[in-house]
C-alpha cells in the first residue's frame, strides 16, 4: 500500500524523553496500529488553527513488538517549522495525526540473517535503533556492529541504552565517532566515518554483511562509495537519506 492510500490515524502523546541536547524521543499511543518492521517510517501531519498543514516523515525507533505504542525521535532543525513545535510545545495527552508504516526496502527483522553492519549519522541512527532493539528483544544473536557518528558527545542519541547493550556480550559491538572534538578520556573514534574507519571497524567484504546506512545525504553517499571501494557488493548496501528538513528520503 502506497503512503497516500494509508489512513491517517489520531495518535496520543504518551510521554517524551530527552535523548540529547537537541532531540527527544516521543512515545505515541496509536489505536489500530497494524504493526511495523524495524527500519520503517511514518508520516506525521500538523494542522494549524488557520488550517495550514505541515507534513514530515520520521523513522520509527521502537522495536516492532506488537504494542500499539510507537517511538519517534525528533531532532531540532534550525529554522524548521515542525521540529520546534514537537520539541517545545507538544505535551502528554496531545493528539497528532500520523500514517504508516511506510517503506519495505530499508528493513531487517530477526531471522533475516547477517552479520549486520549499521552505519548512522546524527538522527539517522533512529531506524538503526529499531533494528538493534528488534534483535535484542527477540533474543536473536546475529553479529552486529554499529558505527555511529555525531558532532559532539552531547548529541549522541540513546547513549545510555546503547552502552548497556554493548556491555551485554551477545554479539553487539558499538563504535562511536565524534566529528567536532572529543572530551578528555574519550575512547571512541574521532573524525568522519570514511573508508579507513569502515575498513578497520566494519566487517570485511568476504563476510558478506548486510549493510544499512542512514543519515544526511552527503554522509550516506560518502559511506556507500567507501564501502563499494572496499569491495562490498552494492546489492548488500541499503541506504536511507534525510533531506534538509529532516524528511526521510
Amino acid at each position: 500500500m502506497t503512503p497516500k492510500h494509508l489512513p491517517w490515524r489520531v495518535a496520543t502523546v504518551a510521554a517524551a524523553k530527552r535523548e540529547s541536547v537537541r532531540a527527544k524521543a516521543i512515545l505515541l499511543d496509536v489505536p489500530g496500529w497494524p504493526g511495523h518492521l524495524a527500519g520503517q517510517h511514518l508520516d506525521l501531519r500538523l494542522t494549524a488553527e488557520d488550517s495550514y498543514q505541515a507534513q514530515r516523515s520520521y523513522s520509527i525507533s521502537s522495536a516492532p513488538d506488537g504494542r500499539p505504542q510507537l517511538e519517534i525521535t525528533v531532532e531540532r532543525v534550525d529554522d524548521g517549522e515542525v521540529s520546534p513545535f514537537l520539541l517545545d510545545e507538544l505535551r502528554g495527552g496531545d493528539r497528532i495525526e500520523l500514517r504508516g508504516p511506510i517503506g519495505g526496502y530499508f528493513t531487517w527483522m530477526p531471522g533475516d540473517g547477517g552479520p549486520l553492519l549499521l552505519v548512522g549519522g546524527g538522527s539517522g541512527v533512529a531506524p538503526l535503533m529499531a533494528i538493534v532493539r528488534a534483535r535484542t528483544r527477540s533474543g536473536d544473536r546475529t553479529p552486529v556492529r554499529l558505527l555511529y557518528s555525531a558532532r559532539t558527545v552531547d548529541q549522541l542519541l540513546y547513549r545510555a541504552e546503547l552502552d548497556t547493550l554493548a556491555e551485554a556480550g551477545d554479539g553487539f559491538e558499538l563504535i562511536y565517532a565524534l566529528t567536532r572534538g572529543a572530551p578528555d578520556g574519550w575512547t571512541g573514534e574521532q573524525g568522519r566515518i570514511g573508508r579507513e574507519m569502515l575498513a578497520a571497524r566494519g566487517f570485511p567484504p568476504e563476510d558478506r554483511p548486510r549493510i544499512f546506512v542512514c543519515g544526511p545525504t552527503p554522509f550516506v553517499e560518502a559511506c556507500a562509495d567507501a564501502l563499494v571501494a572496499l569491495g562490498h557488493e552494492g546489492g548488500w548496501i541499503k541506504t536511507e537519506r534525510f533531506g534538509p528538513t529532516g524528511d526521510v528520503k
